[in-house]
């Protein structure tokens, strides 16, 4: 498929992935000139229908939602037996391989992650679009933090039947929901229950059920209980497990009941006030049937009176004689007046009986979350006892009403009223942070409850490893109440200061010991080495150890000097007379004299202008056995010639051999004087018409000739040896 072009437009540049129905490719959209994502239906099920559909159908789910966390679909099509779908490529990862890579994650980060999850699956139940497939294999997350919900091959809409095949079901077993599992239509809350397993995974490093098998892991959906993620990692707050133990409630009605429940829980999950939220608690399914075996007491004969209804009654009195109906009111007419008499009488000896015997009741006051100062006043106006008992509460402040033993009620004057006041929240230490990374230790304290906008980073040069807490404030162990309230500041190491080594090359040693002093440097035990050397003037540093110039260097460190004792005893020190002509006698030009030899590379010796006749230049140069000297003529109306002055020239000239090669003196030639007043015959080119020539040197009047200045400062005057020109315009 590599380099193949689908529908003219998109060319495959590379595979990035595949799962069981698909393969994944990198393309070139021509057209547009962007990458996507085109997913190929694998060959083995180009012939079978009902892939084609479930892959038809993948491209249909997820163009119809449009959506910042959904992977966008931009063409669908078929070329040939070739069955793909055009998407947004994303660049980046995808959520399984992170958590292979990093798991447990950061709570933040989890949290972080699965809102963005089910923003996306509420766009999806909202469009009626099921995903049914959700892991974290299906997750993508671009290199800017977008996570991207994607594989909506197995997704159905809600009105349509969720089981692929009979007595199959198409998912991923480890995500299953129950009714997933048994094949029963499956709903929004199904997707909910997988996510909360990504939750779990993302937060434990692990999956909550596994088996031999996909059946028996299939069956633990069914059957078992999930163990609880703080269990695995106590640094998941109490809220966000709850969250988690809702979504994965192994019956619908105990799960939320829709994506957009789940994202307002995960929202608010990390504030302070809800971390050490109360546990979540699920009624057992036994205590909701109300078919369930009861024991119930047996029923015994004549138990319960049978009551008659009106219609049952004997209808005697309506067969009585009308006479004896008449007369038979005047009876419980009189009873009736003495009954009346009797109770009139009772109720005034009641009454007087309560006037007599009266306590004065009052009503009692409600005084919660009011100061215990201020309750005591109101309960005592009331004439009421107080009596107060003190304990730790996290949410109200001290000396602050709880609850109180009688309240909305009616009591005897004098009755003592106990009130539960606080006593603010419970004392803790802080947390020892030192010697941990710094993002452990914020891990650590913002997982205490305290608040990471109060936490404040100092950063030092220090001798620990960078980037770890060397010490906080407060210090360990100090006590607090409420964590959110608490600043912590946490000094953390840069490592040791580092800064740019002074190039010390070339100083002399005096100026050398006091750069090293200024940069707080030191000079090593051995202290100097004396070495000769060709590149340096005596006195001067030839070479600095073990830092180079501009290495990173620290404060303290030992530093060792080479310094030059002059030239090496074999160093040869000669003046050579070079002629410079112009092209054209009394045409000015202008000459540059460029020296190469043991102590120098390509160094302008001197420049000399408006030349209108043959001058001669004394040259000052040093040979060595293993770098011979070369003086290069070069300039503008000038006769450019390169002379090549070698260590046998110098030995020759040492030795007394005023002829190199067989060569004479040329005649006119310049006269030098040697270092010991003897006459010596200069160096003669050995071929060539370009060479160097001098006189012989003239008879010194007594001693040796001072030593003039030459590239190291210390060379003296040696006799002109024997040259070698090369003849000729230098190319």
């Amino acid at each position: 498929m590599i380099g193949k072009q689908l529908g003219g437009r998109y060319e495959i540049l590379g595979r990035v992935g595949g799962g069981g129905m698909a393969i994944v490719y990198k393309g070139l959209d021509i057209l547009l000139h962007r990458h996507v994502a085109v997913k190929v239906l694998r060959q083995q099920y180009v012939h079978d229908e009902e892939f084609i559909q479930r892959f038809r159908r993948e491209a249909q789910a997820a163009a119809s939602l449009s959506h910042p966390n959904v992977v966008s679909i931009y063409d669908v099509g078929q070329e040939e037996d070739i069955h793909y779908i055009v998407m947004e490529y994303i660049e980046g990862t995808n959520l399984n391989e992170q958590i292979k890579e990093k798991a447990p994650l950061q709570v933040e980060e989890a949290v972080h992650i699965a809102s963005q999850i089910c923003d996306a699956l509420d766009h999806a139940h909202h469009n009626q679009i099921i995903h049914r497939d959700i892991k974290p294999h299906n997750i993508l997350i671009g290199k800017n933090g977008r996570v991207k919900v994607t594989d909506f091959g197995i997704a159905r809409a809600v009105t349509s039947s969720t089981i692929t095949q009979t007595g199959s079901v198409v998912g991923s077993v480890h995500y299953f929901s129950p009714e997933h599992a048994k094949g029963t239509p499956t709903g929004e809350q199904s997707d909910l229950y997988s996510l909360g397993i990504v939750m779990y995974q993302m937060l434990t490093g692990r999956l909550p059920f596994l088996g031999e098998s996909p059946i028996s892991v299939a069956l633990k959906h069914l059957q078992e209980d999930v163990e609880e993620p703080r269990k695995v990692n106590p640094l998941i707050p109490q809220s966000v497990e709850n969250i988690i133990l809702r979504a994965m409630r192994k019956s619908t009605s105990e799960r939320y009941r829709s994506a957009k429940d789940v994202l307002s829980d995960l929202e608010s999950c990390l504030l302070p006030h809800r971390r050490n939220e109360p546990k979540v608690n699920f009624l057992d399914d036994d205590e909701l049937d109300e078919e369930k075996t009861r024991v119930m007491p047996a029923l015994r004969p004549g138990q319960y009176a049978v009551v008659e209804d009106d219609d049952d009654a004997p209808r005697a009195k309506e067969t009585a004689p009308l006479e004896k109906q008449k007369k038979g009111w005047v009876k419980p007419l009189v009873w009736f007046v003495v009954l009346m008499a009797l109770v009139g009488g009772m109720w005034y000896a009641v009454q007087y009986v309560q006037e007599k015997l009266s306590v004065q009741r009052v009503d009692i006051p409600n005084v919660v979350d009011k100061p215990l100062a201020e309750a005591k006043k109101i309960l005592e106006d009331s004439k009421l006892q107080v009596e107060a008992d003190y304990q730790n509460d996290d949410v109200k402040p001290k000396d602050i009403v709880i609850q109180q033993s009688q309240a909305n009620n009616q009591v005897i004057v004098g009755t003592t009223i106990k009130l539960t006041v606080s006593a603010g929240p419970t004392s803790k230490k802080i947390p020892d942070v030192t010697n941990l990374k710094l993002a452990d230790a914020k891990t650590k304290l913002i997982s205490s409850g305290f608040d990471s906008k109060n936490i404040s980073i100092v950063q030092k040069f220090l001798e620990a490893e960078p980037e770890t807490v060397t010490s906080q404030k407060p210090t360990p162990n100090e006590e607090y109440t409420i964590p959110g309230d608490v600043k912590v500041e946490l000094t953390v190491s840069k490592g040791r200061e580092t800064f740019k080594m002074p190039n010390l090359i070339g100083k002399t040693e005096n100026e050398a010991k006091t750069l090293l002093s200024v940069n707080n440097l030191k000079l090593s035990k051995d202290g100097t080495v004396r070495q000769p050397s060709y590149k340096q003037s005596k006195g001067r540093v030839t070479k600095q150890f073990p830092f180079e110039p501009d290495d990173d260097v620290m404060p303290g460190t030992e530093i060792t000097l080479t310094v030059s004792s002059g030239l090496p005893p074999e160093a040869g020190q000669m003046t050579v007379p070079v002629q410079i002509k112009p092209s054209k006698e009394g045409q000015a030009g202008t000459a540059k004299v460029i020296l190469s030899d043991a102590a120098v590379e390509n160094s302008e010796y001197q420049k000399l202008t408006n030349v209108t006749k043959t001058e001669t230049l004394e040259v000052k140069l040093v040979v060595s056995p293993d770098k011979d000297a070369t003086i290069q003529i070069r300039g503008d109306n000038i006769q450019n010639d390169s002379i090549t002055i070698t260590y046998k020239n110098y030995q020759d000239q040492k030795s007394g051999n005023n002829q190199s090669n067989g060569a004479g003196t040329p005649p006119n030639a310049d006269t030098g004087t040697n270092g010991g007043g003897k006459t010596e015959q200069p160096a003669t080119p050995a071929s060539g018409t370009g060479g160097a020539s001098g006189k012989p040197a003239k008879q010194g009047s007594g001693g040796t000739t001072p030593p003039p200045t030459g590239q190291n400062g210390d060379a003296a005057t040696a006799p002109a040896g024997n040259t070698t020109g090369t003849g000729g315009k230098n190319p």
